[in-house]
């Protein structure tokens, strides 16, 4: 018997890779379509069908809503395939898409990721380095079941073809018909439906695939436009007050961190100690600082532009001149230092280098470089230039999910530390172990940076820090940052910031140091970078506004010496 069974397994799987040789349906790419969008609505969509879930809307009856919204999903799915698919590009479009979806669902699922216009414009900036370490074992196998495998079932299938005259009406009517399936399925459960889209405006960057689609011809559509454009020029008026012909430049640097949150800030009173040197140091330390978005896509155009979130209008800030060329206008020289991925345009057509890629022995290996390589040569390229300066220090800091990676071996103080790029590998205590272990690197960085601005007698010297934005270790089922700023939690709106001002410059500019920390006790945001720097540098402009300077209330009259800063 067993010779029976074991002569009959080759010849069984023969007939099997025979019939799987044979099967080539024919299908009509319209069905293939309305295929695909069962699909995705299917299989593709558990973050969005969670998040659903998670308002509220499908308790109790909510069998009727739920199947409502998936025949929109489905039918929505089927008109956009229906704009994109013909016979000769039915399957690379749909293999492309398959794949890219497979890579959607794993990022929402794992980080719970929504794909709107800025996340799809974060995406298409990020750069290798950052790329590879968004590279785990669950993207891999989410891209193998959900993308290669569906996609090799794909390519067995015959498109069937159709004379042009037939096929444009065949197609229109299936346009038609989504459409009006959209529409009677949110007629039957209009309340439910309505409430829920317009409470939860967010859950449509949630749908695959039309949330990337969509946000992507959007991306693509601004961009183009603004390409065109020519920036509008803000604050060409500006001018430096006159000053004593025996003062000394002025030199400030700003650090713009990148996704430091405000709860695991030493200064601000968190259980750990994470910025040890900076309480030595003891800046001026802002306590309620809130951030104009929730990534840098938004925060740092935001917050170098003279509109801020209290006036926002994404498209007039990404158009317009930032603070740096205001500066420039006024005759003060600015450089960017870069170990980021650029200046998302705020310092476009001025000064800039990179060290995303540098090849420092000491702070850089083939992964990339540590923040403090931007302090290397610092003194050298402020001295190259005479008069006052402005430097904008632009670190990689706790950017994730990598935060082992941004820390020296001997600031792996806490400990277990995750040392997974998949987060979901790792317990929340070591996923915030490796963040506040990154938070001590950039005390370290900033602790340095001050004493390099100490040192230098030929200047009066400054210092801004403030991150871009926050991040979610985990709260509520979040990590990394980017959610929508409607709903982002305030573990990714709340930063930190501090200022140190050499007492040089504390005397020279009559700023009562104790008035300044009072005043660091009140609420704060990045809408008030624009004209506190402006003020500090005795830049007159009509761009500013003396109630948004930081130091303004804090200036006296007599200019006498003040309370020392650090």
């Amino acid at each position: 018997m067993s010779a029976v069974v074991h002569a009959g397994g080759p010849h069984r799987l023969a007939e099997r890779l025979a019939a799987w040789a044979a099967w080539r349906p024919e299908l009509a790419s319209e069905t293939l379509a309305l295929i695909a969008a069962v699909y995705f609505s299917l299989f593709c969509n558990g973050r969005f069908w969670a998040a659903v879930g998670d308002t509220g809307s499908l308790d109790g009856a909510g069998a009727l809503t739920a199947i409502c919204l998936f025949v929109m999903l489905t039918a929505a799915n089927v008109f956009l395939l229906g704009l994109l698919l013909t016979r000769r590009t039915a399957k690379p479009v749909l293999t492309v898409l398959l794949v890219v979806t497979a890579m959607a669902v794993y990022y929402m699922r794992a980080y719970t990721v929504y794909l709107d216009p800025d996340m799809v414009r974060t995406i298409l900036h990020t750069d290798g380095k950052e790329s590879r370490e968004l590279i785990a074992p669950g993207l891999v196998a989410s891209v193998l079941v959900l993308g290669v495998l569906p996609a090799l079932l794909l390519w067995r299938v015959r498109i069937r073809q159709r004379p042009l005259g037939r096929a444009l009406l065949v197609r229109g009517l299936v346009l038609a018909a989504a459409l009006a399936t959209v529409a009677a399925a949110a007629l039957v459960s209009f309340q439910s439906l309505s409430a829920l889209m317009r409470n939860h405006r967010e859950l449509r960057h949630l749908a695959t695939p039309g949330n990337y689609l969509v946000s992507l011809v959007r991306v693509l559509a601004e961009d183009t436009a603004a390409k065109d454009r020519p920036r509008i020029p803000v604050g060409t008026d500006a001018r430096v007050a006159a000053r004593p012909a025996t003062a000394k430049p002025r030199l400030l640097v700003l650090v713009v961190g990148e996704t430091a949150r405000a709860q695991n800030w030493g200064l601000n009173g968190y259980a750990r100690q994470t910025t040890p040197e900076l309480a030595r140091i003891g800046p001026v330390n802002f306590t309620d600082v809130t951030a104009c978005g929730s990534s840098t896509e938004i925060s740092l155009p935001c917050m170098f532009s003279p509109y801020g979130r209290r006036d926002y209008d994404k498209e007039r800030i990404k158009r317009s001149e930032s603070l740096l060329h205001v500066l420039d206008h006024a005759g003060i020289a600015t450089l960017w230092r870069d170990n980021q991925t650029g200046c998302k345009g705020v310092c476009d057509g001025l000064p800039f280098e990179s060290y995303e890629h540098g090849r420092d022995d000491v702070y850089c290996d083939a992964q990339g470089c540590l923040d403090e390589v931007l302090l290397q040569g610092l003194r050298e390229a402020v001295d190259a230039q005479p008069g006052d300066r402005v430097v904008v220090l632009h670190p990689l800091g706790n950017h994730g999910p990598s935060y082992y990676r941004r820390y020296p071996p001997d600031l792996r103080r806490f400990t277990p530390a995750c040392e997974d790029a998949e987060l979901g590998n790792c317990s929340r205590e070591a996923i915030v172990n490796a963040y506040d272990n990154a938070l001590l690197y950039t005390d370290r960085f900033l602790a340095r940076a001050i004493a390099l601005l100490a040192a230098d007698t030929t200047r009066q010297t400054a210092l801004i820090y403030v991150s871009d934005h926050g991040e979610s270790l985990g709260e509520g089922g979040l990590y990394l940052h980017g959610v929508p700023y409607a709903i982002a939690p305030r573990t990714q709106t709340q930063v930190p910031m501090i200022a140190w001002l050499s007492p040089a410059w504390l005397a020279d500019d009559g700023i009562d140091a104790a008035c300044l920390r009072r005043r660091a006790e009140a609420p704060a945001s990045h809408d008030n970078l624009f004209h506190s720097v402006l003020g500090l540098l005795d830049v007159t402009t009509a761009a500013y506004a003396p109630e948004q300077d930081l130091f303004a209330g804090c200036r006296r009259p007599s200019g006498r010496p003040a309370l020392a800063g650090g």
